[in-house]
């Protein structure tokens, strides 16, 4: 079978590149894959698979085996780009301006496609169910994962495992990374309004300045990760974003910013929520001012189901070899496949999409961002490899 799949993946990494390529051309903004939604229709149509929509853009479609089993196995691929302006010159580059797929959901997509292709090519061959699911919306909450979810997509028939591969630059074109239990972080967003009393800056006496009253709070909050959080928890409290429109001689009357909260246990989760509330409030209101706080609540922290993360990355020792196979550690991004994580046995590996050689070492979310093709010349096969292990082929 390894020997097979290797064959079907060499034959079709021709085709896998045009269809990232393809994808990465017309990037789409998250829960409006219309075009991309449309264009893995097709590919799945042309392959003679099934599918049915869901969550709008999303898809998933399912390929049995000519075999006897009850097993079934997810494999999930996201569609959605970022609102980000790709670096010119690239003749695959972007043609939607200010849309780009930075973060690898091209070759998500077409890796999972490729997938399908192999698998449909290996029906006679197999038993049991592979369920592709095409995912919208991964970059904004409340994250096409969970409406998924809420739709069915782990049901009728539900999966044993949910298996999702994701490009990492850090780790070189050939190598898959892994790490069983908790690998990346709960993500929640801040949004604060501070609001004080404005007027000239040269009679601060007058005015209740907003803009000392953030200050305070931003270097107060630090507590909560410093003083509060269990040393043993990572925790991560960032505000990224500070605007007060003022002027040099101007007090404004209030001060907005944003921010990011992140950890790795609910309860702490929540708890913090609230300490961070009562901090930023007390301040304002010891200041003479006033704070709203809103924390909207993200994604989940992902957990790697330990025997079957174990079991999986014998797999891919099996199909790429030890020496192309490595641990990874805690990751404190966010990633929507966490909520398959906390209904499901999941695992979430890294495909390995750096080349210093080639100067292919921009991270995600940046507009030089780039994978080596070549990683395409294993993503297809490895993850048809681990759907058929893990169903017991």
């Amino acid at each position: 079978m390894k020997n097979k799949i290797g064959t079907l993946a060499a034959q079709i990494f021709e085709q896998t590149v045009a269809q990232r390529r393809h994808l990465h051309q017309h990037p789409e903004l998250s829960f409006e894959e219309y075009q991309t939604s449309a264009f893995v229709r097709a590919e799945l149509e042309r392959l003679a698979i099934p599918y049915r929509s869901m969550a709008n853009t999303g898809l998933v479609a399912e390929i049995v085996g000519d075999r006897p089993s009850g097993n079934v196995v997810a494999l999930r691929a996201d569609m959605d780009a970022l609102p980000i302006t790709e670096v010119a010159g690239r003749i695959y580059g972007s043609k939607h301006e200010g849309v780009m797929h930075a973060c690898g959901h091209d070759a998500h997509t077409a890796s999972l496609l490729g997938t399908a292709h192999i698998l449909q090519s290996l029906k006679a061959d197999f038993g049991g169910t592979v369920k592709l699911i095409f995912q919208p919306g991964e970059e904004r909450l409340p994250g096409g994962a969970s409406l998924m979810i809420k739709e069915g997509v782990l049901q009728n028939p539900a999966p044993q495992a949910v298996i999702g591969q994701h490009v990492m630059p850090l780790i070189p074109v050939g190598k898959v990374g892994f790490r069983a239990g908790k690998y990346m972080a709960s993500t929640d967003e801040l949004y604060v309004t501070v609001r004080g009393k404005g007027g000239h800056g040269a009679q601060p006496q007058q005015n209740i300045d907003p803009v000392v009253i953030a200050a305070h709070i931003i270097t107060a909050l630090q507590q909560v990760v410093s003083r509060i959080a269990d040393p043993k928890m990572p925790t991560v409290l960032s505000i990224g974003k500070v605007v007060a429109n003022g002027a040099t001689n101007v007090i404004p009357n209030e001060v907005y910013m944003e921010g990011t909260f992140r950890t790795f246990d609910e309860k702490w989760r929540k708890e913090a929520h609230a300490q961070m509330k009562k901090i930023a409030s007390g301040i304002a209101e010891s200041m003479g001012g006033t704070c709203d706080f809103e924390v909207r609540v993200g994604y989940p922290f992902l957990v790697n189901e330990e025997q079957l993360t174990a079991r999986v990355r014998e797999y891919a020792v099996e199909f790429l070899g030890e020496e192309h196979v490595v641990d990874l550690d805690l990751w404190l991004a966010g990633e929507d496949f966490a909520y398959y994580s906390q209904v499901a046995d999941a695992c979430f590996y890294r495909l390995g999409t750096g080349n210093e050689a080639k100067g292919i070492t921009a991270a995600v979310h940046t507009p030089t961002f780039d994978i080596d093709e070549q990683a395409l010349a294993i993503s297809t096969g490895l993850m048809a490899y681990i759907a058929l292990r893990q169903l017991g082929n």
